[in-house]
Protein backbone atom coordinates (compact mmCIF):
# COMPACT_ATOMS: atom_id res chain seq x y z
CA UNK A 1 0.00 0.00 0.00
CA UNK A 2 2.76 2.28 0.76
CA UNK A 3 4.77 2.05 -2.94
CA UNK A 4 1.20 2.90 -4.12
CA UNK A 5 0.20 5.97 -2.42
CA UNK A 6 3.92 7.23 -3.22
CA UNK A 7 3.09 6.16 -7.05
CA UNK A 8 0.04 8.48 -6.68
CA UNK A 9 1.58 11.34 -4.59
CA UNK A 10 4.56 11.25 -7.21
CA UNK A 11 2.27 11.70 -10.45
CA UNK A 12 -0.26 14.34 -8.72
CA UNK A 13 2.90 16.34 -8.40
CA UNK A 14 4.05 15.77 -11.72
CA UNK A 15 0.56 16.61 -13.08
CA UNK A 16 0.88 19.48 -10.60
CA UNK A 17 4.10 20.57 -12.62
CA UNK A 18 3.05 20.22 -16.20
CA UNK A 19 -0.04 22.26 -15.69
CA UNK A 20 1.77 25.33 -13.89
CA UNK A 21 4.29 25.21 -17.25
CA UNK A 22 1.27 24.52 -19.57
CA UNK A 23 -0.29 27.11 -18.67
CA UNK A 24 2.57 29.63 -18.41
CA UNK A 25 3.28 29.38 -21.86
CA UNK A 26 3.24 32.44 -24.23
CA UNK A 27 0.41 31.74 -26.86
CA UNK A 28 2.24 32.25 -30.29
CA UNK A 29 -0.16 35.25 -31.60
CA UNK A 30 1.40 36.71 -28.31
CA UNK A 31 4.96 35.63 -28.35
CA UNK A 32 4.87 37.22 -31.83
CA UNK A 33 3.43 40.70 -30.90
CA UNK A 34 5.92 40.96 -28.26
CA UNK A 35 8.65 40.02 -31.23
CA UNK A 36 6.74 42.73 -33.37
CA UNK A 37 7.10 45.54 -30.78
CA UNK A 38 10.49 44.68 -30.12
CA UNK A 39 12.08 44.92 -33.26
CA UNK A 40 9.91 44.73 -35.94
CA UNK A 41 10.44 40.62 -35.26
CA UNK A 42 13.48 41.14 -37.01
CA UNK A 43 17.16 39.74 -36.10
CA UNK A 44 18.38 43.22 -35.27
CA UNK A 45 22.18 44.65 -36.52
CA UNK A 46 23.62 45.02 -34.27
CA UNK A 47 22.90 42.11 -32.34
CA UNK A 48 23.20 44.11 -29.19
CA UNK A 49 22.26 47.93 -27.63
CA UNK A 50 22.88 49.48 -25.00
CA UNK A 51 19.21 50.06 -23.08
CA UNK A 52 19.04 51.35 -19.33
CA UNK A 53 22.55 50.67 -18.16
CA UNK A 54 22.51 47.49 -19.62
CA UNK A 55 22.53 45.57 -22.57
CA UNK A 56 19.19 43.98 -24.53
CA UNK A 57 19.73 41.70 -27.42
CA UNK A 58 18.10 40.00 -30.15
CA UNK A 59 14.67 40.43 -31.48
CA UNK A 60 13.26 39.85 -28.03
CA UNK A 61 16.00 42.45 -26.74
CA UNK A 62 16.60 40.05 -23.74
CA UNK A 63 19.07 41.31 -21.36
CA UNK A 64 21.58 38.80 -19.73
CA UNK A 65 19.46 38.82 -16.19
CA UNK A 66 16.57 37.63 -18.46
CA UNK A 67 18.73 34.86 -19.51
CA UNK A 68 20.15 33.97 -16.71
CA UNK A 69 16.36 33.78 -14.53
CA UNK A 70 14.92 31.99 -18.26
CA UNK A 71 17.59 29.40 -17.65
CA UNK A 72 16.23 27.67 -14.28
CA UNK A 73 12.71 26.92 -16.29
CA UNK A 74 14.09 27.16 -19.97
CA UNK A 75 16.63 24.46 -20.32
CA UNK A 76 20.33 25.03 -21.60
CA UNK A 77 19.54 28.08 -23.76
CA UNK A 78 22.06 27.56 -25.98
CA UNK A 79 24.50 27.59 -23.12
CA UNK A 80 25.33 31.73 -23.88
CA UNK A 81 23.00 34.67 -23.78
CA UNK A 82 24.07 36.05 -26.66
CA UNK A 83 24.67 33.30 -28.52
CA UNK A 84 21.30 32.32 -27.74
CA UNK A 85 20.02 35.96 -28.61
CA UNK A 86 21.15 35.20 -32.39
CA UNK A 87 18.53 32.71 -32.24
CA UNK A 88 14.83 32.97 -33.10
CA UNK A 89 14.18 29.75 -31.77
CA UNK A 90 16.19 30.33 -28.57
CA UNK A 91 15.01 33.65 -27.87
CA UNK A 92 11.88 32.28 -28.05
CA UNK A 93 12.78 29.34 -25.47
CA UNK A 94 14.04 31.82 -22.78
CA UNK A 95 10.77 34.34 -23.13
CA UNK A 96 8.83 30.78 -22.24
CA UNK A 97 11.31 29.95 -19.49
CA UNK A 98 11.24 33.29 -18.03
CA UNK A 99 7.05 33.42 -17.95
CA UNK A 100 7.74 29.88 -16.51
CA UNK A 101 9.07 31.35 -13.74
CA UNK A 102 7.55 34.48 -13.05
CA UNK A 103 4.17 34.50 -14.97
CA UNK A 104 2.45 31.85 -13.26
CA UNK A 105 -0.98 31.55 -10.98
CA UNK A 106 0.39 31.11 -7.80
CA UNK A 107 2.37 33.98 -8.42
CA UNK A 108 0.12 36.34 -9.76
CA UNK A 109 -2.98 35.12 -8.79
CA UNK A 110 -4.83 34.47 -12.44
CA UNK A 111 -4.40 32.39 -15.31
CA UNK A 112 -1.63 34.76 -17.26
CA UNK A 113 -2.99 36.69 -19.73
CA UNK A 114 -1.16 37.88 -23.18
CA UNK A 115 -1.27 41.32 -21.06
CA UNK A 116 0.52 39.86 -18.31
CA UNK A 117 3.22 38.12 -19.98
CA UNK A 118 3.89 41.50 -22.33
CA UNK A 119 4.21 43.84 -18.85
CA UNK A 120 5.84 40.86 -17.21
CA UNK A 121 8.27 40.89 -20.50
CA UNK A 122 8.70 44.64 -20.22
CA UNK A 123 8.79 45.29 -16.74
CA UNK A 124 10.42 42.68 -14.99
CA UNK A 125 8.59 39.49 -12.56
CA UNK A 126 6.23 42.48 -11.27
CA UNK A 127 5.73 44.40 -14.84
CA UNK A 128 2.17 42.89 -14.55
CA UNK A 129 1.01 45.44 -11.65
CA UNK A 130 3.57 47.93 -12.99
CA UNK A 131 1.43 51.29 -14.18
CA UNK A 132 4.40 51.84 -16.03
CA UNK A 133 3.84 48.87 -18.31
CA UNK A 134 0.53 49.82 -19.98
CA UNK A 135 2.33 51.96 -22.75
CA UNK A 136 3.83 48.24 -24.25
CA UNK A 137 1.00 46.18 -23.66
CA UNK A 138 -1.14 49.04 -25.82
CA UNK A 139 1.57 48.51 -28.68
CA UNK A 140 1.64 44.71 -28.29
CA UNK A 141 -2.45 44.55 -28.16
CA UNK A 142 -2.35 46.60 -31.09
CA UNK A 143 -0.45 44.03 -33.22
CA UNK A 144 -2.95 40.97 -31.48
Amino acid sequence: MGSRSNMIVLTVLYLTMIATFASSQVPSDCLYCICEVESNCRMPSPLCHEDGGSFSCGPYQIKLSYWQDALLRGGDLDGNWKTCSESFECSERAVQGYMARYATYSRIGHEPTCEDFARIHNGGPNGYRNQATVGYWNRVNACL
